[in-house]
């Protein structure tokens, strides 16, 4: 018996399927009969007969929209899917998932360059900076953020280095040496803490960053480098300490907490007026936003609203935070007004889990059937990659990349963010190190890694990277990630950029990383397993006659790879011609051409 969910020979369209396209299934193996059993989510399984042929058995189907199940049974058995995607004889049902989804297209300009995302208080400083009222202002821009509490016990966060819209702006030429298309700026908006997802008016910039024209100015100078701006969108939360909650009297406006005959009393959702409410994950300087909240979603998306105003300063994505506690019908009015502000605007949803079958809050997501986002951030690739550079196994890794590709519609696998950290992790050069073990926050402040582990961690990134930037979807670098940054999680992971201490043979790879990810094969191109075994994997990324070998080996041997003609290895500077030696503990990128004398 033979079933593999990515071989066209087997399911005629790779991945999700558009609607009302039709997508034949063919078993290959001796049965008497075979039935094909498929269920629309939610519903019952529906049993329809195989075609017989010459040894196999075959049928098409369409589908409407929806997310889909399906397996196939033969007698009392069943064959359903294993970890990678293919059949297995099984007794007990683990089906195949199937997306359909309305007719949708991502952005091509996103596709083909490298984001960068920067924790915007800690990137750059550049002129004056003015501090906020009670705020900590670190004159040392080598200071390790504030991490203890307070004498109340209170961890405030309003300790700032003023990085700010005029320092990013500075660095343009330094992030287009890097190949950067997409800067993703964690939030801008006014707010009391340094992180800003406390936002306090969504339609101001907090002054510590700069103020509209600075922004604009900051907009202009990206696009004539050919990179575009991606905010963050935090619209399940607010601040207390802001215009629409207004605990602290901040504000002259008269906000929920004051009074119930505030236009914004009706966003929040309060158990016992005024300071008992709802808030995320129970901050009570986070009062959550009811979920389907007109008034409020009309502010976000509607006219002069949240993303129209930033679409005409020339914002060209939106990153969704927590989207998961957005309904469905806001992230779809969220899409419709990203779009209607720019066709090319890009849309990112955090994600932690597989986006397509995503439960949340009892209810199943529809992010990947056509109405919603573009695409997710990528945690289940990012874990996958840590767990293959320090176990050595490539089966997992495998699995995790064939699932994506058997879930995913293709134009939101080719956008999806790749990461390997982000301001809510651990640094990855950390991840891939030693580690004390203590949750003493004085040692995790202090901790740096010996020059013997640095290296081997270091080896580490370069595989991670190199995986990150090579199959589909868009890398992603956590700013200082590329100059060796290392820190454990908040605020450690949050320190500012070190300039004049970057670690200089890291920043030369992700440089050279960056050109090779510039080849229009690592946009859209197709994804082939070419050879693996347990410690060693090889796959192929093309795009009609052009193709690239990713070669990884973490095992002890060496592999022999046989090919015609002339290859060229991007990463090590080397011409092989016919044949090429894989040796152990390395990798290989074999092109048809040395890309660096273009």
């Amino acid at each position: 018996m033979y079933y593999d969910s990515l071989d066209k020979n087997c399911k005629s369209i790779t991945g999700a399927v558009e609607e009302g396209k039709p997508v034949k299934f063919t078993v290959y193996g001796d049965f008497e009969a075979l039935d094909f059993l498929f269920k629309k989510d939610g519903e019952d399984f529906t049993s329809l007969p195989m075609k017989k042929g010459d040894g196999f058995f075959c049928i098409e189907k369409t589908f409407k929209v929806g997310l889909y199940f399906y397996l196939f049974k033969s007698g009392t058995q069943f064959i359903s899917a294993n970890e990678a995607q293919k059949g297995i004889y099984q007794n007990h049902i683990n089906p195949f998932e199937l997306t359909s989804y309305a007719p949708y297209k991502t952005p091509d300009w996103f596709k083909s360059g490298v984001m960068y995302q920067i924790f915007p208080d800690r990137f750059k400083r550049c002129g004056n900076v003015s501090v906020k009222k009670g705020a900590y202002y670190h004159e040392n821009w080598y200071d390790t953020p504030v991490y203890l509490p307070d004498e109340k016990g209170e961890i405030l966060n309003n300790d700032f280095f003023g990085g700010n819209f005029k320092g990013i702006k500075q660095k343009i030429k330094y992030l287009k040496k890097l190949s950067v298309k997409t800067i993703y700026l964690n939030p801008v908006f006014e707010a009391y803490s340094n992180h800003r997802y406390d936002t306090g008016d969504y339609m101001k910039f907090d002054s510590l960053l700069g103020d509209e024209k600075d922004f604009t100015s900051l907009v202009k100078s990206a696009k004539e480098s050919g990179i575009g701006i991606m905010l963050d969108g935090v619209f399940n939360h607010t601040g207390s300490d802001s215009i629409y909650f207004n605990k602290n009297g901040t504000y002259s406006s008269v906000g929920a907490y004051q009074s119930k005959k505030s236009p914004y009393y009706s966003w929040y959702d309060f158990e016992y007026y005024p300071d008992k409410y709802r808030s995320w994950w129970g901050i009570k300087t986070l009062p959550s936003i009811k979920p389907n909240q007109p008034d409020f979603i009309r502010f976000i998306t509607g006219k002069n609203g949240v993303i129209e105003k930033y679409g005409k300063m020339g914002v060209m994505g939106w990153r969704l935070d927590v989207v998961d506690e957005l309904s469905d019908d806001f992230v779809q009015k969220i899409r419709k007004a990203v779009k209607k502000s720019d066709k090319n605007a890009v849309l990112i949803g955090e994600v932690w889990e597989d986006a397509s079958n995503k439960i949340a809050y009892d209810t199943r997501k529809k992010y990947f059937q056509g109405a919603e986002l573009d695409s997710v951030m990528n945690y289940p690739l990012k874990n996958a990659i840590i767990n293959f550079v320090n176990s050595k196994k490539v089966y997992p890794f495998l699995c995790t990349v064939r699932t994506l590709i058997d879930h995913y519609p293709k134009q939101s696998l080719d956008t999806l963010m790749n990461i390997l950290g982000t301001h809510d992790t651990e640094r990855i050069l950390t991840m891939l190190g030693t580690h004390p073990h203590t949750s003493d926050k004085h040692v995790l402040a202090e901790y740096k890694m010996s020059e013997e582990d640095l290296k081997a961690a270091k080896k580490k990134l370069k595989i991670a990277s190199l995986l990150q930037y090579t199959v589909f979807g868009v890398p992603c670098i956590y700013y200082g990630d590329e100059a060796g940054m290392q820190g454990f999680r908040d605020p450690f992971n949050r320190r500012a950029y070190p300039y004049g201490k970057e670690d200089k043979e890291l920043l030369s790879w992700y440089i050279k990383l960056g050109r090779i990810r510039s080849l229009p094969v690592f946009s859209d191109g197709e994804f082939k397993e070419v050879f693996s075994d347990e410690n060693a994997l090889i796959f192929e990324r093309r795009k009609g006659e052009d193709g690239v070998l990713v070669c990884v080996n973490m095992g002890d041997r060496e592999y022999k790879i046989n090919f015609e003609g002339k290859l060229f290895d991007l990463l090590n500077n080397k011409e092989y011609e016919e044949k090429a030696v894989l040796k152990k503990e390395s990798v290989m990128l074999l092109y048809t051409e040395n890309i660096f004398k273009r």
